[in-house]
């Protein structure tokens, strides 16, 4: 796959994020912090954003870096096709910073939800991020607090699990110092 064909990707991933939310190119420029004829060149494939760019504009469209960085390196853009599955070994999977840790999909290709194994170490959960689409979190090892805007903070152990709808302002970090894993499963984005 060609460097061309990775920048259109991740072009057209930022631009159906931008719809899906409702925002024009200027809103998405001033909320991710850059100018708009940058973002309407990387939404056409003219130009390859760097990793701080990258991480402004995941949170400014309720993304990661991760979801961003796989519709770039996807050469599968079509949809799963019916009754074959998609089987992604442990050594495989699109990795990238996902949140304060790092990330691997589970998946490829246009898939109903995105699946990714989540491990980080981080005791301070940092900003909230917001997003649209519903997320379920379940713990594999390590012992977790998950924070929900406008709700009591609750602490995870593992097996234990969280569901919450899009729209709600979420963030987590380890509850004892020491590395901790996730299975994180987030829908997939409709594209208006």
């Amino acid at each position: 796959m060609s460097i061309d064909d990775q920048a259109r990707r991740l072009g057209g991933r930022i631009r159906a994020l931008r719809r899906s939310r409702g925002l024009t190119l200027v809103q998405l420029a001033e909320a991710a912090e850059l100018s708009h004829p940058f973002i309407s060149q990387l939404e056409r494939g003219l130009a390859r954003p760097s990793m701080g760019s990258l991480e402004r504009l995941a949170r400014a469209l309720g993304s990661s870096q991760l979801e961003l960085v796989a519709a770039g390196e996807d050469a599968d853009d079509t949809p799963t096709a019916p009754h074959v599955p998609v089987v992604v070994r442990a050594h495989e999977g699109t990795r990238a910073p996902y949140g304060l840790g790092e990330g691997r999909l589970l998946v490829h290709g246009v898939t109903r939800f995105s699946p990714v194994e989540f491990v980080g170490s981080n005791t301070d959960p940092g900003d909230f991020f917001v997003h649209a689409e519903h997320e379920f979190v379940y713990v594999i090892s390590g012992v977790v607090f998950v924070e929900l805007e406008g709700s009591p903070t609750r602490v995870l152990r593992p097996g234990d699990s969280v569901y919450f709808q899009g729209g709600i302002g979420h963030r987590w970090g380890a509850a004892e110092p020491g590395e901790y894993r996730m299975f994180v499963v987030k829908e997939r984005l409709v594209s208006r």
